[in-house]
């Protein structure tokens, strides 16, 4: 796992194993960064089921004004904050809370990365969150990873794109 572009490019990330814990590929982060590429420099950014700020991280490197980070695991906060520690930026805000109470109290972003567990349902109720309040900044993207494809609709976010590779699959949402 590395920082792919931007003032951190080929930084090696630190990560922590286990069964659950499934970083996104570098080569799917590449090809969402280069979908993503315009909307990165000066964004407000909230990497909500952050793992080890692999996205946020990337986000940083590539010009983002801020990043919000969250995540539930205590150990996925303290290897975030292991790699947030090489980084000579201080514009980002570190949560260590349920996604709903994250949502609640983080702000708006221009840019929202969901990226829970894949067995949970987690992403779907964050959507329904982010539709029905003012997290999601006009013109901004919340993008979806899971391991199947988004069928569903939710009310107040239209799909603006669809990508898979592999296993994976992205969906992007703006506001409608």
């Amino acid at each position: 796992m590395r920082v792919i572009s931007g003032k951190y490019r080929g930084m090696v990330l630190a990560r922590f194993g286990g069964a659950e814990i499934r970083p996104t590929a570098d080569r799917v982060k590449e090809s969402l960064f280069n979908i993503l590429a315009a909307e990165i420099g000066g964004a407000r950014v909230l990497d909500l089921f952050c793992g080890s700020g692999n996205l946020g991280i990337e986000c940083i490197s590539r010009g983002a004004e801020h990043v919000a980070f969250n995540d539930i695991s205590k150990d996925s906060i303290a290897v975030l904050r292991k790699n947030l520690s090489r980084l000579s930026e201080r514009n980002y805000t570190v949560y260590n809370k349920d996604f709903r109470a994250c949502l609640s109290t983080c702000g708006q972003a221009d840019l929202i990365f969901i990226d829970p567990p894949y067995a949970s349902d987690a992403g779907v109720e964050a959507l329904k969150i982010i539709a029905n309040g003012n997290n999601l900044s006009d013109g901004g993207i919340a993008v979806y990873e899971r391991d199947r494809p988004f069928t569903d609709e939710i009310v107040g976010l239209e799909v603006a794109d669809r990508r898979r590779y592999g296993k994976i699959h992205l969906t992007f949402f703006r506001k409608c």
